[in-house]
């Protein structure tokens, strides 16, 4: 077959590169336009803040509700499909948001890139798991997810460079990498299927779980504004429970389902599913506390912001790429290397908590933010890896939208904690003192975090001989 002559000829590194340039690209966008909304206001006319939010809440509702659909239609008709669509999706949209003057018109394309994003977050891991030989594919994905994780990290710095020109250069940037990776794929992706499942996905199942992950979405953005005992705010909450319920129940049923509850039965799956949605609703909380403590109490400029937050991307790269590999050499669990990560995350809280002030003094957050960072680097990878290692090779995709849906929902509801702590004070000896109970508050989620990590542990001590992962040979 064609597809087998490709993924022979392709090396892997190269099929990586453009399955990691995706997921960096999707990550730093949902950051990099933090930076220019003010810019991006005056320049097209939006005096409403409010209506100027919906540009970063549009992308953030629609991108968590078609996560999971996206990724069982990328196993239902093929991964690389879904991939690519996903791509021009993306890009196309980029493109329209660089060249709009209208608000509305750019919000309406940010759904649009919303749902590329979607589809391509998922199918890039479940290619990882089909074309990747199984010798290298931990390391595969390791490298995959500490790219999407320095896209989310250096989103700041970067957007901070790209307004300095202009705030179109924040989508522009975006299209040379979607339209070359999606050139790269065509010629260079094999396109490996496992599922000869001919019937289409439940369409009401989908349905229900749109509805319920976007309703959590729209009242978890929107809650701060509304007041979080609003009338629109609880109806929010109470539709995504309901609909959650029932795409629960139409799942345990129907003969196609968007998600194989099976899946769970599979307990590092569930396990690692816990630790990504604690250990992201603290890093959640944790990154957007040092940006507003730097913009809002020491009065730094987005550019210095965004060159602040950077030490800490760095510090992931170094942990999972350079002292992750010979920690390996030990051979410890992955459960246990996950646990270490994510209590170094509540720990580098703890330290900056202990060390800021009114006054702004870099010295005092960058040893925290360092261990912040470096924790990032040793969890989520080894996190990633454990969900997705015993995927059924026809539910990868599926799989890893599932575990990529409760890491944005962690981080979001990491963003909601911080705005309930920090309250609405604007004195600033009180703000540092609230900020300060936000970096302790981002210490619990991350110890519930470890303890599921060690509960991934307990899973590769009872099943020392698990199968390996999804599409081996």
């Amino acid at each position: 077959m064609s597809s087998t002559r490709t993924a022979r000829q392709t090396h892997p590194d190269l099929l990586l590169t453009i399955f990691a340039a995706a997921a960096f690209m999707t990550a730093l966008d949902v950051f990099i336009v933090n930076v220019g909304l003010p810019q991006l206001g005056h320049s097209v006319g939006a005096a409403s803040l409010s209506d100027l939010s919906w540009v970063l809440n549009a992308y953030t509702i629609v991108f968590a509700a078609l996560l999971v659909p996206a990724g069982r239609l990328g196993d239902r008709y093929g991964n690389k499909r879904g991939f690519t669509v996903g791509l021009l999706l993306f890009s196309l949209a980029s493109l329209g948001c660089a060249v709009s003057s209208n608000l509305w018109l750019i919000v309406a394309l940010r759904c649009v890139q919303a749902a590329g994003a979607a589809a391509l977050v998922p199918t890039s891991l479940g290619l990882i798991l089909t074309t990747i030989p199984a010798e290298r594919r931990q390391t595969a994905i390791r490298i995959w997810a500490v790219t999407g994780s320095l896209g989310a990290a250096v989103g700041p710095a970067v957007g901070g460079i790209l307004v300095d020109a202009s705030w179109r250069w924040i989508f522009i940037i975006n299209v040379p990498i979607g339209i070359a990776a999606a050139i790269a794929t065509l010629r260079l992706v094999p396109d490996v299927r496992h599922n000869h499942e001919t019937r289409i996905p439940d369409a009401l199942g989908g349905a229900l779980l749109v509805v319920a992950i976007g309703a959590l979405a729209l009242g978890l953005v929107q809650a701060p504004d509304w007041g979080w005992g609003s009338g629109k705010a609880i109806a929010s909450f109470v539709v995504a429970v309901l609909a959650g319920v029932l795409f629960v129940a139409r799942s345990a049923r129907a003969k196609a389902p968007v998600v194989h509850l099976q899946l769970f039965r599979d307990r590092t799956f569930a396990w690692a599913n816990g630790a990504m949605f604690f250990s992201n609703l603290a890093f959640g909380l944790q990154l957007l506390g040092l940006i507003l403590l730097m913009q809002e109490v020491w009065h730094w400029s987005p550019l210095q912001t965004g060159l602040a937050v950077a030490p800490g991307p760095a510090a992931v790269s170094i942990a999972a790429l350079g002292i992750r590999p010979q920690l390996q050499k030990l051979n410890p669990p992955e459960g246990v290397v996950a646990a270490f990560g994510v209590l170094l995350m509540g720990a580098g809280g703890i330290l900056i908590g202990t060390s800021i002030s009114t006054d702004p003094n870099y010295v005092d957050v960058l040893p925290g933010w360092m261990i912040v960072g470096a924790g990032v680097g040793f969890a989520i990878p080894s996190i990633i890896s454990e969900g997705s290692a015993n995927l059924p090779p026809d539910q990868t995709s599926t799989g890893s939208a599932v575990i990529q849906m409760g890491r944005w929902i962690g981080a979001t509801i990491g963003v909601s904690l911080l705005v309930v702590v920090l309250g609405s004070s604007t004195d600033a000896g009180i703000s540092i003192h609230h900020f300060v109970h936000a970096w302790w508050w981002a210490a619990l989620p991350a110890l519930l975090g470890a303890v599921a990590c060690l509960g991934i542990t307990e899973q590769e001590i009872a099943h020392p001989s698990a199968p390996a992962p999804a599409g081996g040979h």
